[in-house]
């Protein structure tokens, strides 16, 4: 195991152990600095050092610790943590340099010198980048496949009288069961926390398949720290198949920022910003450019996880799209927790309205679309062995809208394998 690998067992154990060494005044007290320095300042940097490691963000946190070092010639906690950094980069002589420093100057104990012998053993030749996976298989039944109206009819007023026009049954609620499949990959692809990632979808209806879809997203991820403004910057390219056709393609950009906010413990605010432009290949008047403003506010300790978001949407059509541009909002809220044991279950409920800016279809349907579609979601996650669980996952859409041949009701009903690889 490399000694990056370790990272969150030495954060656990080093600063309490390398507290309790003898033989180094400053580590009596921690966060003492030297002469003329302000140790609110010093802990205010190492601090972020550690959160920028945190983050992946190991080239940040390297310089960080070496301004720290820089202002307290004795802090042990830094010395160990920029050693085992410099390691992790393939810088082995430095790392060595750093290494002797800990053993000889301030006296560390038995797990401190297990840990650095530990990553010599494994060797500081070069960086190894970090991956991870994850798989998933599931069963499920949808009772809506096709996203049929929940009336059989749609009404038409005309010179003062109405008219009925039934729908056809291609156009009502059809029901069948599916296999779905999910994958993912990550890999760091720099030294400073910058993470590429492949995620693949799949999904097959037992009978009707022109509705079966499969899609490939490809991303990057970057973390920035600007002082005590963090941020994560995401580039990514998605291409969506549809009854075995290509359908759409997508370039999403986001950045989600956290300001230093005053909030109580374990808790984080984040903003989101993201640009989402869509192109369909088998529509036309349908390509438009998507922008969100999101706030989100989440909550996590022990095992409790609460989180709240509220978003501001604007939809800009590119070309003839019927109903012209539109914007709306959308809000989520997500409860997760332990129920019994080993067993996590989450709620969550969305909110998500449009409002278009034209008539839907001038002379047909003379009608502004005014759309809102709620989604309760409940599932029940028990690890069945080491990195795999089964999740059992029930749905229930309603989407509202003042055209009747859009609104439509659905309930969706999953069970999943997922397995976490390294």
């Amino acid at each position: 195991m490399s000694a990056w690998l370790l990272a969150p067992i030495r954060r656990a154990l080093a600063a309490p152990l390398l507290a309790l060494c003898c033989g180094a005044p400053a580590l009596a007290q921690p966060g003492v600095a030297a002469a003329g320095q302000d140790p609110a300042q010093v802990q205010s940097m190492y601090d972020s050092a550690l959160q920028s490691i945190a983050e992946g963000r190991k080239n940040d946190a390297s310089n960080m610790l070496m301004r720290v070092i820089e202002k307290e010639s004795l802090h042990a906690g830094a010395y160990l943590e920029v050693a085992l950094i410099q390691c992790s980069l393939g810088r082995a002589d430095e790392a060595e340099r750093l290494f002797a420093i800990v053993e000889t100057r301030f006296n560390p104990p038995l797990a401190i010198l297990e840990l650095i012998a530990e990553a010599r053993e494994t060797g500081c030749d070069k960086w190894q980048a970090l991956s991870s996976s994850s798989f998933s298989l599931a069963r499920g039944i949808d009772h809506n496949v096709n996203q049929g109206a929940s009336k059989p009819s749609y009404i038409i007023e005309r010179d003062g009288g109405v008219i009925e026009l039934p729908l056809l049954p291609d156009f009502l609620p059809q029901r069948d069961q599916y296999t779905a499949m999910n994958a993912e990959y990550t890999r760091e692809v720099t030294a400073n926390g910058s993470i590429g990632f492949v995620q693949l979808q799949g999904r097959r209806n037992d009978r009707l398949s022109q509705y079966d879809s499969a899609s490939l997203y490809l991303g990057v991820d970057t973390p920035y720290r600007f002082g005590s403004w963090t941020m994560r910057t995401t580039a990514m390219l998605g291409l969506t198949a549809l009854g075995g056709d290509y359908y759409q393609r997508q370039l999403t950009l986001q950045a989600r920022v956290s300001p230093p906010l005053r909030l109580p413990s374990h808790t984080q605010f984040n903003v989101l910003v993201g640009a989402t432009r869509s192109e369909y290949m088998t529509l036309t008047n349908f390509n438009a450019t998507t922008m969100e403003l999101r706030g989100q506010l989440s909550y996590r300790k022990d095992d409790w996880y609460l989180s709240a978001s509220h978003a501001l949407l604007n939809d800009r059509a590119r070309d003839a799209r019927p109903g012209g541009n539109r914007h709306g909002q959308a809000s989520n809220l997500v409860a997760r927790r332990t129920v019994w044991g080993a067993l996590t279950g989450e709620l969550g409920y969305s909110h998500q309205t449009w409002n278009s800016a034209q008539v839907y279809a001038p002379g047909l349907i003379d009608t502004v679309r005014d759309q809102s579609t709620r989604v309760l979601r409940g599932t029940l996650s028990w690890p069945v062995r080491k990195n795999q669980s089964l999740q059992l996952e029930a749905r229930a859409v309603r989407n509202r809208e003042d055209i009747s041949i859009f609104q439509y009701n659905n309930r969706i009903v999953q069970l999943s394998w997922n397995v976490q690889g390294q």
